[in-house]
């Protein structure tokens, strides 16, 4: 796995320790305002050609561990689709990282809660890349809630159309024209397994995509295409202050066995490894990046 860090560094000393400065978003946050900014790998990942000429469409890489994902899939030396909300400044300081690396970048802003923007967002990846060789299902809604009765209806659907329903949505668009070594990557969480009482619908939403990473991949194996999970611990990311409430950002990442949360680089190399070549045996697992909290 490629690293974008020295091996003679001490995990503990990677990254701000908490606790945090008080800050506060409005959802679904901008990097611009994070403090302190975190560290994508723009100055640290170094590519090896490890994705060289590949088609890659990204969910949610405007920010956070979309952005990371996608400078490390250019510098590895494929071409990315950025999809994203509306955030246009985020997306195009992810765009010209991408640029950068010499690889081709696709912008394409609209919600995918909508299905009918999901098939949009396949139809445009195999309009202006040619193909999709990886798909990653990355994007995602939080909000957290002190007890089940401040969960609105409203809120139930937005996280369960935005995490569930649009992942299911672009892949039933993307697999029937997706060619033999392709793959699905879905950004899952430590949710999944180790749930936070104020996180209920977000963690039931994870849960989820476990579910369907390891179903979708007994379904798929016959066509040879790929299909597993990352599930991320605390990462450093805007949807932290503009989903959890102060003392929880304060102490972000504290439980973890580093005493810190991660930085977007320090997950966006297992992205690579699934992504790659090197992970053809690989599917229906579900990588944990948890600083040592992954109870499974």
């Amino acid at each position: 796995m490629a690293s974008t860090k020295t091996r003679t560094q001490d995990p503990k000393s990677l990254g701000p320790k908490p606790p945090f400065p008080e800050q506060h978003q409005e959802p679904p946050g901008h990097e611009a305002a994070l403090r302190p900014q975190a560290d994508h790998g723009e100055k640290t990942y170094r590519g090896s050609g490890r994705l060289k000429d590949m088609a890659t469409l990204i969910t949610g890489a405007d920010s956070g561990i979309g952005r990371a994902v996608a400078l490390a899939f250019a510098r590895e030396g494929a071409d990315v689709l950025i999809s994203y909300l509306n955030e246009e400044d985020d997306a195009r300081a992810t765009g010209q990282l991408v640029q950068e690396a010499g690889r081709k970048v696709v912008l394409m802003a609209g919600d995918i809660r909508e299905e009918s923007h999901c098939r949009k967002l396949i139809d445009k990846a195999f309009e202006q890349l040619g193909r999709l060789d990886v798909l990653v299902n990355n994007a995602a809604y939080q909000m957290a809630q002190p007890d089940i009765e401040s969960i609105s209806s409203e809120q139930l659907d937005r996280t369960f159309r935005t995490n569930v329903y649009a992942m299911f949505f672009l892949c039933k668009a993307a697999l029937p024209r997706m060619k033999p070594g392709s793959n699905i990557i879905n950004t899952a969480s430590i949710q999944s397994f180790e749930q936070a009482p104020y996180l209920l619908d977000y963690a039931t939403t994870k849960s989820a995509i476990v579910s369907f990473t390891k179903g979708l991949a007994r379904m798929v194996a016959e066509r040879g295409i790929r299909v597993n999970a990352v599930a991320p611990g605390p990462i450093w990311t805007p949807l932290i202050p503009s989903t959890m409430p102060q003392d929880k950002v304060k102490d972000f990442g504290k439980s973890s066995v580093f005493a810190r949360a991660a930085q977007p680089a320090e997950v966006a190399p297992v992205y690579v490894l699934l992504a790659s070549s090197e992970a053809s045996y690989i599917t229906g697992e579900v990588y944990g990046v948890t600083g040592g909290r992954m109870p499974f």
